[in-house]
């Protein structure tokens, strides 16, 4: 029997717009997963700030832009947990919730190539589950082999095993955010229920509602 697939998608989404539910629902489409499971981060180890939005808000704007898929969920795992939050840590905890009969994909964007030779445990990690690296359309593919050196060929291999090709969504967090301080229209950025959230909780420099 195939082992079922789960992909596992981590970030801060600060917040969560069309692109990460695009792009997961295309990368799930072509892994065989039938379930993506939404986890934001309380902090990036990378980074040396917090997210911009409170963990119980990003939470909250996740559940609503997921909830008309049946096949996304959205977890509070690393919210639960002192920051930073260790990318190992989760894999290690669906993989104790799950059975052995289920394969674990972790979602990664091509941007975040260069950074992953500096996560916690990189080559435990890599070794535990599936990196599944996401890259646009027009861009070059991303190339691990200037990492084999130090991870090793057959790390190497199985990370480039699982490369693939996802839709061009323009869009970012930052520039969300950016545009919302200034006044600006971001409906068709957002999901209509995360758009009405973030005005009505006043978030990321709107006016509140209420």
């Amino acid at each position: 029997m195939a082992r079922q697939k789960i992909a596992l998608f981590g970030g801060t989404f600060d917040p969560i717009h069309i692109g990460h539910t695009v792009v997961a629902a295309d990368a799930a489409e072509q892994l065989g997963a039938g379930k993506v499971i939404f986890i934001p981060a309380k902090r990036s180890p990378l980074k040396g700030f917090l997210p911009k939005g409170a963990d119980e808000h990003r939470l909250a704007m996740i559940t609503l832009a997921v909830a008309g898929n049946e096949n996304f969920e959205a977890s509070d795992f690393e919210l639960n947990q002192p920051a930073p939050s260790y990318t190992l840590a989760t894999v290690r905890k669906f993989q104790h919730d799950y059975t052995s009969d289920v394969a674990f994909y972790w979602l990664l964007g091509a941007d975040g190539v260069d950074d992953l030779q500096h996560w916690h445990a990189v080559e435990e990690l890599i070794d535990a589950c599936n990196l599944c690296t996401m890259y646009r359309a027009g861009c070059e593919p991303p190339d691990y082999s200037r990492f084999e050196r130090i991870w090793g060929r057959t790390r190497v291999e199985k990370l480039q095993r699982t490369v693939i090709q996802t839709p061009l969504v323009d869009i970012s967090s930052t520039e969300i955010r950016r545009r919302l301080a200034a006044g600006q229209d971001v409906a068709d950025m957002l999901h209509p229920a995360v758009a009405e959230y973030i005005r009505r909780h006043g978030l990321y420099g709107t006016k509140s509602q209420l």
